[in-house]
């Protein structure tokens, strides 16, 4: 019990950071950015394999709110030519690139660190843009996708015997799985953000916080929007812009926290405890 009151009350300290004034905001106005370049990769490759789109939007449906199902929907409809979709793609990853770089200055702001010069860090924006990529497409794939996806491989003669079973298991591990390759990527950026190196060993509380607050705050949030608040007598045309804003607000801000969380850990155990030996 005091064990948790302390982690509480740490964690109160991070939240009332002056950095956590700033930060948030400005992460989630360039991750707002990057939807739509991942979204048009989404759409090309839709196009590319014949897959309906119709289909993509009802398979996460469930995981996000309603009204960000309306943009998504609209917006995925009209990404149907694959060859405009490369030129628009290569010219969307690089404003998508603008969301990483984002992560970076955060990372070194929170973790006390000289940025890079501008070229390195838009650099490795590019490839941390990547790993975001490479994470939205395994939640649609596996977590969208997974059943659909077995149930054809385990339809083959070879599978017949044992076709049961092996798709029991499947349902039985996809989330934990889910959840371990997710805190694996968050766990990636968390160590290659900073423009230093930062051992993984120091990232683990934040991407074991950041990927349950993911999830949870997600599903809280999705069921808030979809059957309590009511933002269309505020907003009205915009209301599914303002749910999509405010979504992406709540997980830049739990992502934020757990850069915090890291940078205790690793000023802890690179600081105080060589100090006592």
């Amino acid at each position: 019990m005091n064990q948790v009151k302390r982690y509480l009350q740490k964690l109160m300290q991070i939240i009332r950071r002056e950095e956590m004034r700033i930060l948030p905001g400005n992460l989630a106005f360039f991750l707002l950015l990057s939807v739509v370049p991942i979204l048009i990769l989404v759409g090309l490759i839709c196009s590319l394999c014949s897959i309906s789109l119709n289909d993509v939007i009802s398979s996460v449906s469930g995981m996000i709110p309603k009204e960000v199902d309306i943009i998504f929907e609209s917006f995925l409809a009209s990404t149907t030519n694959p060859g405009n979709l490369v030129g628009y793609f290569a010219i969307g990853f690089i404003v998508a690139s603008n969301g990483a770089h984002s992560i970076i200055v955060a990372s070194n702001t929170l973790y006390q660190i000289k940025n890079e010069t501008y070229l390195k860090r838009r650099i490795k924006a590019l490839f941390l843009t990547i790993i975001l990529i490479f994470l939205f497409l395994f939640i649609l794939v596996f977590l969208a996708f997974g059943n659909i996806i077995l149930k054809s491989i385990l339809a083959l003669p070879v599978f017949i015997h044992f076709a049961n079973k092996v798709y029991s298991i499947f349902i039985l591990l996809k989330w934990p799985v889910a959840f371990i390759i997710v805190f694996w990527f968050i766990k990636l950026l968390y160590t290659m953000a900073p423009d230093r190196k930062i051992s993984s060993k120091y990232v683990n509380k934040g991407a074991i916080f950041t990927t349950i607050g993911w999830i949870l705050t997600t599903g809280i949030y999705s069921y808030y929007a979809n059957n309590i608040a009511h933002y269309n007598l505020f907003y009205g045309g915009f209301s599914g812009l303002a749910v999509l804003m405010i979504w992406i607000y709540i997980i830049s801000y739990i992502f934020v926290i757990g850069i915090a969380i890291n940078t205790s850990s690793y000023h802890y155990l690179e600081e105080e405890l060589p100090n006592k030996n």
